[in-house]
């Protein structure tokens, strides 16, 4: 029991270090009152020596008290120092407990000077004394109320000693003083006891408040982050891109400044999705937004619009110079490498951009015209910056003429196919054609495939074109030799949608058309947009009997992983390595090294593009056994197709019956 009181006194004589808010408020408090501590000993010091100067030794009354009196001034200059200034927990911590400590050696030192002084004087030197020793300790257990601790060390260690002392007087007069201030020494602790547990329940209850609104805050600014910021890279994301367009948008209307829009989207992203998995793209985001932000500038700013898109407004210098400058730094910046799982890879960016007042309506406007500046950017120049201009005008009111026209068109009235054969050069006859798309509309007349196509894609009708084309060929190719092929393009969009595909599947087999006759061409830019549903969707095409072709091979990004890893029948080797491949060793080289890929892969090969007598020649002497391109013909209507087709075939048969005979 004797441990457990023991260890409780001593508990009470400790700083407590468990409330880091009630250490700070004390030491808050201590640095007001501490100072007038010492201010106390100090003038009560002095008086009891002046009074005893003729009467105690010098060194009681002068060289002591000076002494006391330097260590005395410096500790109050000392706490003073530290008004108005912002401390940490842990330092006010460190103060109160030096404080705590200082506390019995400072009341020891006070008691014993005083106390020796009694045998010096006379009667009112020694009431002078006990009057000190009243008075000092008064004054500084009020000083010292906020830290219970000291002030309890300070009563304990004065008032034993000076009660002792006043009791081997004898005299009544001191033995009731003794006893008096005793008396009132521990009302004023029980005061203390009680004003240090208001004092701590105010500052727990202070804690709980600033708890509560500190996790207040702390909701209030992940609401902000998710409303305004992206999660992944930290920077303000598409909603706020659009909130700051209109509010700058709005200011530079009404006071007739320019302003720009920037929209960057990055090349070479979805592969390293795919290659590395969405953990390694996310490392490219967020050192992509990183790298964006050292960009940044008083008048410049840079938004996540969603995927591998970015945003940038300006509201400076928005002159073309500037802007010139910016993107090509900008897209420097991007292209560096960077590590991504113990790999180094590379993206690099594209940048559109539009200027007000030069263009734009309002802010929406103003983005989209500098969105199609980024479609201009990304088709005829990666990894650089456009400016919209007029030219780009014309094209975007051409497009929105033909996106208009393609949302009313007749398809089945409208859409038709060409023909472009595909010839076994080894043979030397036709195996079957490529359909070709076309289309004529009323109003804007003949509109060439590379237009319209992305239009339809961008709009949604593509998945409807391509099954109107594809019943149309469908239909066609029943009146060829039981022999020919049928080599059908499908859009990357008809890959990504299940739905898409599973209508093809049905289209076909609705048909009667024997679908190991078809052979359908897909791009790798089908394949990067959604590796997974592509091959999901090859697979689905390959059960059916049909063949997989992947067109313009060696032209896109990850040639190689896409036909190690699709179940692909043959690959069509792009026209720009075939164009002058007479005069051109690098191209025959890199023909011949696909052909033997092909060959070693189990994969057929067709060579496109073949557009003269010489570049034939150099193909045949390779082995090339499947050609196209407009040395043989150009794409023929379904009526000239039938006829070349049948011919070619009784021209073979008419050979084979000849080599029978």
């Amino acid at each position: 029991m004797l441990r457990r009181y023991a260890s409780k006194i001593i508990s009470e004589l400790k700083v407590p270090n468990h409330n880091p808010v009630l250490n700070v408020s004390q030491f808050e408090a201590l640095s007001k009152q501490v100072p007038l501590l010492y201010f106390i000993l100090l003038v009560n010091m002095t008086s009891l020596a002046l009074t005893h100067a003729g009467s105690a030794p010098f060194w009681m009354v002068v060289g002591l008290p000076i002494v006391f009196a330097i260590l005395c001034v410096r500790r109050a200059a000392q706490w003073i120092s530290y008004r108005n200034k912002v401390i940490s927990p842990d330092f006010a911590y460190r103060k109160l407990r030096s404080t705590n400590i200082l506390a019995a050696p400072i009341a020891v030192f006070c008691t014993w000077w005083s106390i020796s002084l009694l045998p010096y004087g006379d009667a009112y030197q020694k009431a002078h004394v006990a009057f000190f020793m009243a008075i000092t300790v008064i004054g500084i257990i009020f000083c010292l109320m906020h830290l219970r601790s000291a002030a309890l060390v300070v009563a304990v260690t004065v008032n034993i000693p000076f009660m002792v002392a006043m009791f081997l007087t004898g005299e009544p007069t001191f033995i009731a003083t003794g006893v008096n201030v005793a008396l009132v020494t521990g009302a004023m602790i029980a005061i203390v006891v009680t004003h240090y547990r208001d004092f701590r329940q105010l500052n727990e209850s202070r804690l709980v408040l600033l708890e509560q609104q500190k996790a207040l805050q702390a909701l209030s600014d992940e609401n902000l982050r998710l409303a305004n910021l992206d999660s992944l890279t930290e920077i303000p994301n598409r909603r706020n891109f659009f909130n700051v367009l209109t509010e700058v948008f709005g200011t530079a209307e009404r006071n007739t400044k320019p302003i720009c829009v920037g929209v960057i989207d990055l090349d070479g992203f979805k592969p390293i999705n795919d290659m590395y998995g969405h953990a390694a793209g996310d490392k490219v985001l967020i050192e992509v937004a990183r790298r964006l932000k050292e960009l940044e500038q008083d008048d410049l700013s840079f938004y996540r619009l969603g995927g591998d898109e970015f945003g940038m407004i300006c509201t400076g210098d928005c002159s073309e110079e500037r802007l010139t400058r910016l993107g090509e730094q900008l897209c420097s910046s991007i292209a560096e490498r960077m590590p991504v799982g113990g790999n180094t890879v590379q993206v690099t960016g594209s940048m559109g951009v539009a200027i007000y007042p030069d263009v734009g309506r309002d802010g929406q406007d103003l983005y989209e015209r500098a969105d199609y500046a980024l479609y201009t950017a990304k088709r005829y120049q990666r990894a650089g910056v456009v400016i919209f201009n007029a030219a780009q005008a014309q094209s975007l009111d051409r497009q929105k003429q033909v996106e208009e026209a393609l949302m009313a068109a007749d398809l089945d009235r409208e859409l038709t196919l060409e023909y472009q054969p595909i010839y076994n050069i080894q043979a030397h006859h036709c195996i079957g054609f490529e359909a070709l798309a076309r289309w004529r509309s009323p109003g804007l007349g003949r509109v060439s495939p590379a237009e319209f196509i992305p239009i339809a894609e961008h709009t949604g009708r593509i998945s409807l074109i391509t099954r109107t084309l594809l019943r149309q060929a469908l239909e066609e190719a029943k009146s060829w030799p039981e022999n020919a092929i049928l080599s059908f393009n499908l859009s990357p969009l008809d890959l990504a949608s299940p739905d898409s595909i599973l209508k093809i599947v049905a289209l076909v087999e609705q048909s009667s058309f024997d679908a190991k006759r078809i052979n359908f061409e897909i791009t790798e830019s089908a394949v990067i947009r959604d590796f997974e549903q592509a091959t999901q969707s090859i697979t689905l095409l390959k059960r059916l009997g049909a063949g997989i072709s992947l067109d313009d091979f060696g032209t896109g990004y990850s040639s190689l992983n896409h036909v190690h890893k699709l179940p692909l029948s043959k690959i069509k080797i792009d026209g720009s390595f075939v164009s002058e491949v007479h005069e051109r060793p690098a191209s025959a080289k890199i023909i011949r090294t696909m052909l033997s890929l092909c060959g070693e892969l189990g994969l057929g090969a067709i060579v496109e593009g073949v557009e003269s007598e010489a570049e034939l020649e150099v193909l045949r002497e390779m082995g090339v056994q499947y050609v196209q391109g407009f040395h043989f013909s150009r794409p023929l209507t379904p009526d000239d197709a039938r006829t070349l087709i049948l011919d070619d075939h009784g021209r073979n048969e008419t050979v084979a019956q000849q080599k029978t005979a």
